[in-house]
């Protein structure tokens, strides 16, 4: 049911994966840190998670999530979720994909908007580590040129999906610099921000992507320019710690999608 058509009650939240991003959101829901959300399911791959969270709240397999009744499923665990499972997760529920480097296939952003569209639910495109989201998006038709440039050690890059070996990177490396849909699938884990830049703005192909492995780094930086037709420009940058592969805002920048994407009207739209 579209969160729209269920007023008054709190909105169910289903949650795929239990890493670092998927346990604060389970832990947030679960402490009420907003009472007018709470955790429908937990699913993880193996079908189990940490200790101490009631069994009754386990999905052990994703194909009975819509006997939990969600209103909002999250994908907190890998873009294959998205791929396999995207789809049919709509005509359940609105869906948040947190693995945003997924709808990089048109392909597979066609069969979700197709299934939402026909099940009336609503998929939604989180901002993650992107900031800055709001100037970006209300002047899409405005920018020339969009480049997004993230910089992070060798240890915060996963680099199973690219054919490099990371052992390799002994000193600063551009390991890969072009349009945003050539580095989706070589880096999945790794930018989900540049995912979510080209299609808020100018696309996939004319969004340009720059990924430098420096060991030199201790924390990331991420850096996106754009300018616009009549010359005008935008810079904006950020440097923070890294959990893993990702930022240490990245959960709370989770949380903040889930609560707008379980409370806004009914459109599709960036959270």
């Amino acid at each position: 049911m579209p969160l729209s058509e269920s007023p008054g009650r709190p909105i169910r939240v289903g949650v795929i994966g239990h890493g670092t991003i998927g346990a604060d959101l389970v832990r947030r829901l679960l402490a009420g840190d907003d009472p007018s959300v709470r955790l429908a399911f937990v699913h993880t791959r193996r079908g189990t998670v940490a200790d101490g969270l009631d069994p009754s709240l386990i999905l052990a397999d994703l194909r009975d999530a819509a006997a939990r009744d969600p209103d909002l499923i999250v994908e907190a665990a890998h873009p294959d979720i998205t791929r396999t499972h995207g789809a049919w997760l709509l005509g359940i529920a609105d869906y948040l994909p947190l693995s945003t480097t997924a709808l990089a296939d048109d392909y597979v952003r066609a069969s979700l908007d197709e299934a939402a569209r026909a099940a009336r639910t609503r998929l939604w495109l989180a901002r993650g580590a992107l900031v800055g989201a709001e100037a970006l998006t209300d002047w899409r038709d405005h920018w020339r040129r969009v480049t997004i440039r993230m910089e992070k050690p060798p240890a915060g890059i996963d680099f199973s999906a690219s054919g490099l070996d990371r052992a390799g990177v002994t000193d600063r490396t551009t390991v890969y610099d072009g349009p945003v849909r050539g580095i989706a699938p070589r880096f999945p884990r790794n930018v989900n921000a540049m995912v979510t830049l080209a299609l808020a703005t100018i696309g996939l192909d004319r969004t340009r992507a720059v990924l430098i492995a420096d060991p030199a780094l201790a924390t990331a930086r991420l850096l996106i320019t754009a300018v616009g037709y009549d010359g005008s420009r935008l810079r904006i940058e950020r440097r923070q710690p890294l959990v893993g592969v990702s930022g240490t805002e990245m959960a709370a920048s989770a949380w903040a999608s889930l609560r707008v994407a379980a409370g806004r009207p009914s459109t599709n739209g960036i959270v």
